[in-house]
């Protein structure tokens, strides 16, 4: 069994436009920071899988995709925020289905984690439309095709990026095969992640926010990982873990103000790994959400990785030179309430 494995958007270049800060420089610093420190090189990729219609009819409507393929091919922005090229159609497909590949490689014991550089990202992206930059939801398809076409019946996803995954949510929020849980700056893009949006009907009690308020740091997600995320892995008992990986909320981002340092990144996805080592037969896999500091992306990145091959990470950019706030304490103490009483 491999310690890791990866997945590469071949192309996804030609997905891009002038000044947009979802650029192909993303995906390219995080290839070079691997690079440098011999981990590119060292693990195998995937190839993406083609997804089955039913997998992508579960999470997108045909009406959607048949509207976003037209707008694709005039290489339009489907919303003001959510550009498209001729070349996008192709790349988003192919991109989840490298997520899809990288979460059945993990599923199938092929390797024991895995590492998708999804880009277009997506979980933003709802079943009736693009939006957030998002054009097809990754994670939330790699999650489908795991239930359709794996047997999978019980998964988690972990949210850590800077923004609310409202597609993901909404894909999940009244099924009981996916635990949906975020973190994430309140109020902000998109403006979806309330603590009491907690699921219904079959999904009820199934999907946890923890909404955090401008300039929550390090406490605040140590202390939302150890003390409410961990326990309610424990009561769910997923089957595997998928990592919606943002670099976003670091303190060096310029779209956000959450102040994540890069080395207590790596501790949250150090807590995960340890989890799933104990429970799941170490099943975690992460998909590149959003992040837009150049900076932030290596460090952040490096440290993950570190963390889930269990290597040493030195944190370059050091904790933020802002004073955490302590509004977030409002947010545990209400969470608590909610989940562990």
């Amino acid at each position: 069994m491999e310690n890791l494995i990866l997945f590469y958007p071949e192309g996804h270049q030609a997905h891009a436009e002038p000044g947009h800060p979802e650029r192909p420089q993303r995906v390219e610093t995080i290839r070079s920071a691997m690079q440098e420190v011999g981990w590119w090189k060292q693990f195998p990729q995937v190839n993406p899988i083609q997804l089955p219609s039913n997998v992508l009819h579960t999470i997108h409507s045909p009406t959607y995709l048949d509207i976003l393929q037209r707008v694709c091919v005039r290489g339009e922005h489907y919303d003001a925020d959510t550009y498209t090229t001729p070349a996008s159609w192709d790349l988003a497909h192919n991109t989840a289905g490298g997520a899809a590949a990288i979460a059945q490689a993990i599923w199938q014991g092929r390797s024991q984690r895995g590492f998708a550089l999804t880009r277009p990202p997506g979980h933003h992206a709802i079943h009736s439309a693009a939006m957030g930059f998002c054009l097809l939801n990754n994670v939330a398809l790699a999650a489908e095709f795991l239930i359709q076409q794996e047997g999978a019946h019980r998964l988690a996803i972990v949210d850590l990026d800077l923004h609310h995954g409202n597609g993901t949510q909404e894909a999940f929020y009244q099924r009981k095969d996916v635990f949906y849980i975020s973190t994430h700056q309140y109020p902000h893009y998109p403006g979806t992640g309330k603590i009491d949006e907690i699921g219904s009907g079959a999904g009820e009690g199934l999907t946890a926010n923890f909404p955090l308020p401008p300039f929550s740091g390090d406490n605040a997600f140590r202390t939302i990982m150890d003390e409410i995320i961990l326990p309610l892995l424990d009561r769910y008992n997923p089957q595997m873990i998928l990592v919606s990986y943002g670099f976003d909320p670091h303190w060096n981002e310029p779209l956000g103000n959450l102040q994540l340092s890069a080395v207590v990144y790596g501790e949250l996805i150090t807590r995960l790994t340890g989890w799933a080592d104990q429970h799941c037969d170490g099943r975690i896999s992460l998909f590149l959400e959003g992040g837009y500091d150049l900076q932030a992306a290596k460090a952040c990145t490096l440290s993950v990785i570190a963390a889930i091959l269990g290597e040493t990470f030195h944190d370059p950019l050091g904790r933020s030179p802002r004073p955490e706030a302590s509004t977030w304490q409002s947010v545990v103490r209400r969470a608590k309430e909610i989940w562990l009483t």
